[in-house]
């Protein structure tokens, strides 16, 4: 029997806390009981394993969410489908008023909001997707133009033009009034959830005043670990930049980096299976599944690219500098199409965002917007003496460094230099 009390739902998704949320703000000010909903999409996990370290720290911080809503005798509501089938069936149990989501840029999601947008409003249901991932979305930092910036420096600068105090103003859903829900929160077998070895580190921001001195030296371990917390959103954007804004520019640069890389994400939705520029898909890659084999496990004979994926495959994390390094070796030293290392990362990292892991890629393989020259060649061994001199970093996760088992590096660094420089320039001269 439908319940006839009119009420709000908030549809939660990258945005997994209860404090500083845009959506649960815009809920609040329509004076109705709020639904908290989470929706486990079936299009995205099963494409996963049950095991997921992402997915179980999804369920563990709705658990966390849901005992702070017991408190308000209400229930998150935790559904497992496909999207539109769910809100069928929450159209038949509920009287819904009004709909409120963060805003999501990947074309996926779009693609879905507009699917249940289309269904809600067939029934005269409100449905608004309010901006709370980024203090600047879509076309608010553009060119005099109207065209979107495709170098950072030039968008970095618009941003912090346009940027205003009030913009990191807490969106405060206190005096909210939540549903009474009889719905129990569901347990990970319920959802065909099973415990991952691995977990998330929890963010720090202890380091934030030497970050821009310590970042590029993986074995000082002076990263925030916030990519993870950022791509589900346990923490707000605009308490971020508000910290940022009074202890390092450098930190502030790294989250103006990432909104420039979902608005080319927003404007630019090729980019997901394209170059950015499309000159460089004529590129001949070698794609040897050998080669890209050793690499993924981390058994190249390059001791930082090693570590790096050794790292990657035991924790899901990789240290930035590191990742550039990674990168850099598979596109040019092997002459692997970046697509299959941007797959291989979104398997693997904890953090996996679309449009900064492809924004990265594709920057590493000099295919993508304010790129790497493609002639820019990553020297490995230079990179452990500027970066790792003690082998602090590598002998931590490359424990047969000094073993006759660890074997010979897979290429020699000229000759891969040289060949990539070489079928780049010719790839890039016959398109012309």
């Amino acid at each position: 029997m439908k319940d006839e009390k009119e009420i709000s739902i908030v549809w939660f998704r990258r945005d997994l806390r209860l404090e500083d949320h845009s959506a649960l703000y815009a809920a609040k000010l329509m004076n109705l009981p709020v639904i908290c909903l989470f929706i486990f999409d079936e299009d995205i996990i099963n494409e996963l394993p049950p095991n997921d370290a992402r997915v179980n720290f999804i369920y563990d911080n709705l658990q966390e969410m849901n005992q702070k809503l017991v408190q308000h005798q209400s229930t998150f509501l935790v559904k497992k489908g496909k999207p539109l089938a769910v809100w069928e069936e929450l159209l038949s149990i509920y009287s819904i008023k009004y709909v409120f989501a963060a805003e999501d840029y990947e074309p996926y999601a779009i693609q879905r909001d507009n699917a249940v947008q289309i269904l809600l409003q067939s029934k005269e249901i409100s449905f608004s997707a309010v901006k709370d991932q980024v203090i600047f979305h879509k076309d608010e930092v553009v060119k005099g133009d109207g065209k979107p910036y495709t170098v950072f420096t030039p968008f970095k600068n618009k941003w912090l033009q346009h940027f205003e105090e009030d913009m990191a103003k807490e969106q405060s859903a206190s005096g909210i009034q939540y549903y009474s829900i009889s719905t129990s929160f569901p347990s990970r077998a319920d959802l065909g959830i099973e415990r991952s070895k691995i977990q998330m580190q929890p963010y720090q921001l202890e380091n934030l005043d030497h970050y821009d001195q310590e970042r590029d030296f993986p074995a000082k371990d002076a990263g925030s670990y916030l990519s993870p917390h950022l791509r589900f959103g346990t923490v707000s954007i605009r308490q971020l930049v508000k910290k940022a804004l009074d202890t390092n520019a450098v930190f502030l640069s790294e989250l103006i980096w990432r909104e420039f890389f979902m608005q080319i994400l927003w404007h630019f939705p090729r980019v997901v299976n394209e170059s950015f520029r499309p000159a460089y898909d004529q590129i001949p890659w070698r794609n040897n599944e050998k080669e890209f084999e050793l690499w993924c496990k981390g058994e190249t004979g390059y001791p930082m690219v090693d570590a790096g994926m050794r790292q990657l495959n035991k924790t899901g994390y990789m240290h930035n500098r590191v990742r550039m390094v990674t990168a850099s070796f598979l596109c040019k030293h092997l002459l692997i199409d970046w697509r299959w290392g941007e797959a291989y990362f979104a398997k693997k990292l904890l953090d996996y965002d679309l449009s900064a892991n492809n924004g990265n890629w594709q920057w590493a393989a000099g295919t993508g917007c304010d790129a790497a020259p493609y002639f820019r060649v990553f020297n490995p061994s230079e990179q452990i003496k500027k970066f790792d001199p003690e082998l602090k970093y590598i002998r931590k996760w490359v424990k047969d460094l000094d073993e006759l088992t660890y074997p010979q590096p897979m290429v020699d660094h000229r000759m891969a230099r040289e060949r990539a420089i070489a079928t780049y320039k010719e790839a890039l001269q016959n398109k012309a």
